[in-house]
């Protein structure tokens, strides 16, 4: 079995392709698509080759797997012009299934890429699984570092909703075992952690963790785009980062889901895990901006 991940790269990408490394007796062969193999290695036998959503010419590579591991670049939005595309290229090429990096609660969020991407992948022949996940703990150690590290607060327009956060090592767990499947169905699952916490409740495990007062700061839509942007967000990214933030405000962020654990049979990683294992993170990144 021939298997392509796409954003390989980043954090679900590269832990899918290490619980592929890790997975014996599976006859698969792993490849990361990148923009630039020639400067990109991976553990293991992954092999890199060339492959950029913006860039048609590259779509050839998709001959000759079985299963792709998609996921939307975060800098694109425009799914017809980009995503499309890639769909119809890897349905032509002969890829027999699809495993898409979606969003919990997709059903009710319509305006989002991954609702319609999902809808192109089902009209297609291909298999699909779609890894419909909540917020990943990981954007607190990524996209919001720098708030936590410069100003030790988290500063979001989710108010006082509540978050069933996924850490990408479960996401990414459930992926990989999707991938290597010969047999697969159509399906999608539900990946949540074990709980429902507030961003409140996030900062106060933080300050545990970190060793320093981290607090919560309720941002407005209009402060949140302007923050956004003076930290050089682009307008769509900052726009969809939103209404997600949004849905959390509303508390359709909360759902919590049985399917990793009927998956994997154990239980979902915790945020206090997450915290404890991640601080090394936020205290480097400190003592870097720090100098």
């Amino acid at each position: 079995m021939r298997i392509l991940i796409t954003g390989a790269n980043g954090n679900v990408g590269s832990e899918i392709i290490t619980n592929l490394n890790q997975m014996k007796n599976a006859n698969i062969e792993v490849f990361a698509a990148v923009r630039n193999p020639e400067k990109t290695t991976f553990a293991g036998n992954v092999k890199s080759v060339k492959f950029d959503f913006e860039d048609p010419s590259t779509f050839s590579i998709l001959t000759g797997f079985d299963s792709l591991f998609l996921m939307r670049p975060p800098h694109i939005s425009n799914v017809p012009k980009y995503i499309k595309p890639v769909i119809d290229a890897a349905e032509k090429a002969g890829v027999k299934h699809i495993v898409f990096l979606s969003l919990l609660g997709v059903e009710h969020n319509k305006i989002t890429p991954h609702y319609k991407i999902e809808q192109l992948i089902m009209k297609s022949t291909m298999r699909y699984t779609f890894l419909r996940a909540g917020f990943f703990m990981q954007n607190l150690s990524t996209t919001h570092l720098r708030d936590i590290v410069e100003d030790d607060r988290i500063y979001l327009p989710a108010g006082n909703g509540k978050t069933s956060f996924t850490d990408i090592r479960d996401i990414a767990a459930v992926g990989a075992k999707a991938l290597a499947e010969t047999n697969s169905k159509n399906i999608g699952y539900d990946i949540t952690g074990s709980e429902a916490i507030t961003y409140y409740e996030v900062a106060d495990i933080l300050t545990n963790a970190l060793g320093r007062k981290i607090t919560y700061q309720p941002a407005s839509i209009i402060g949140f785009y302007r923050h956004m942007r003076k930290q050089g967000g682009k307008p769509a990214y900052i726009v969809v980062v939103t209404i997600l933030y949004l849905v959390t405000k509303f508390g359709k962020a909360a759902n919590i889901a049985c399917d990793f654990e009927k998956v994997m049979a154990r239980k979902p990683i915790t945020f206090r895990q997450f915290a404890f294992d991640t601080k090394e993170i936020f205290s480097n990144a400190r003592s870097i901006a720090s100098t």
